[in-house]
């Protein structure tokens, strides 16, 4: 008896991991599938602006950026073969922050390096991103 009461406590208990486990992957997957296609939406232009300056980052990342940070209101970002529009957002600690609620794009960028982050997926895309000029010693735009 005590045999198959274990059994039964064991069984219960595998089907519910296994369960959970079943509901997280399809929770994960309708989540890609949401993000896959708001980035699709938002798509604004597939050529890299011109008269715009490349920032290479770690992990051989790298995006273009057309405008000054430190001066316009909106910045031209080209990153994945599309170009996104960021306008600025009002910061406290002095870094220059540019946001698209619509694509969740956050690029903020200080003197010594740029990160852009992803609201929606909540990770950093790229990090310790420069340009030639700042690699060379010089600040940021």
């Amino acid at each position: 008896m005590k045999r198959l009461l274990i059994a039964a406590i064991i069984g219960i208990t595998s089907s519910t991991l296994t369960l959970g486990v079943v509901t997280d992957a399809l929770a994960a997957t309708k989540h890609a599938r949401k993000v896959t296609k708001k980035h699709k939406a938002i798509a604004r232009d597939e050529a890299t602006p011109e008269g715009s300056v490349q920032w290479s980052c770690i992990d051989n990342h790298s995006f273009w950026l057309k405008g000054d940070p430190a001066q316009d209101q909106t910045l031209t970002l080209h990153w994945g073969n599309r170009n996104y529009e960021l306008p600025r957002e009002a910061t406290t600690t002095g870094a220059n922050r540019f946001y698209d609620k619509a694509s969740g794009l956050d690029l903020v960028v200080i003197p010594a390096k740029a990160m852009l982050l992803s609201d929606i997926t909540e990770q950093r895309l790229a990090d310790e991103c420069k340009t030639v000029e700042m690699s060379q010693g010089a600040p940021a735009q």
